[in-house]
């Protein structure tokens, strides 16, 4: 065995078959934007071993994301759909496991929030965010978990607005908590053939996303000086946690909510 293949086999994500939904990074500009969770979480997989399939909404988005997959010496695949969509999400699934060769992980990244207050939001923009938020995470579980290798492992990312009530946006808080309660679910379903599901809870990320939303709203800028840490996270930090809840080193851990805020919720 050389020693580039001994040190593949060392990283905690070896020969693993991943599936990341909610892959892309929000377009931006300027030379100095920070990588979306997604990104993070599709690159660190690979340089830990696994070979990844991107799904994004944006065509782009995804294949960019893709070609970094293979920069680190993986199998990357780009994968477009639209997460909300039943056919979409079922066909997103068996795309990845066709160019894969077989699933042993999903990862399910998204999110929008819409609205101010329950008089600043309507019945339609509820409807869009638990679409996305919630409805899609359900989608992605539903068609992945009978597709994926005994012993799997999915991760969803929620927000720390599922544990108070945080950015204004009822919809968004909302389809964040209900989130704690489909984990818990996709837990006890998968526990019979030894998959975990658990959910990571980043706190504020320094994202494009994250930026837009400090942009629009000033109580997220103000929010920065009450973290114990004294920063924002990366989306690197939040896809370090992803990848140990992916890898056998969480073995015994499921149905479990990894919050990751740099202690804003907690001290």
């Amino acid at each position: 065995m050389s020693a580039a293949e001994r040190d593949r086999v060392a990283r905690i994500l070896a020969g693993r078959k991943v599936l990341v939904v909610g892959a892309g990074t929000r377009p931006d500009d300027s030379p100095q934007a920070p990588v979306g969770n997604g990104r993070a979480i599709a690159v660190l997989a690979a340089r830990e071993g696994a070979d990844v399939a991107c799904a994004d909404v944006l065509g782009p988005a995804a294949a960019v994301t893709a070609d970094l997959v293979t920069a680190e010496g993986a199998l990357g695949v780009p994968v477009v759909a639209d997460a909300t969509d039943a056919e979409q999400s079922a066909a997103m699934v068996a795309e990845a496991v066709r160019a894969l060769g077989g699933l042993d992980a999903l990862v399910v990244n998204v999110g929008v929030g819409l609205g101010s207050g329950l008089a600043g939001s309507s019945p339609e923009e509820w409807d869009e965010v638990l679409g996305l938020n919630l409805r899609a995470p359900f989608l992605a579980a539903k068609h992945g978990l009978p597709s994926m290798a005994d012993e799997g492992a999915v991760v969803f990312i929620g927000s720390v607005a599922g544990l108070r009530a945080a950015t204004g946006s009822p919809a968004y808080d909302s389809s964040k908590a209900g989130l704690f309660g489909l984990t818990r679910h996709v837990a006890r379903e998968g526990a019979a053939r030894g998959i975990r599901a658990n959910m990571v809870v980043p706190g504020l990320i320094d994202t494009p996303m994250g930026r837009q939303a400090s942009a629009n709203r000033t109580s997220r800028t103000a929010s920065f000086a009450r973290i114990p840490l004294g920063r924002q996270g990366t989306a690197w930090e939040v896809a370090e946690a992803v990848t140990f809840l992916l890898s056998d080193r969480a073995s015994y851990i499921t149905g479990h909510n990894l919050v990751v805020d740099g202690g804003l919720t907690a001290v």
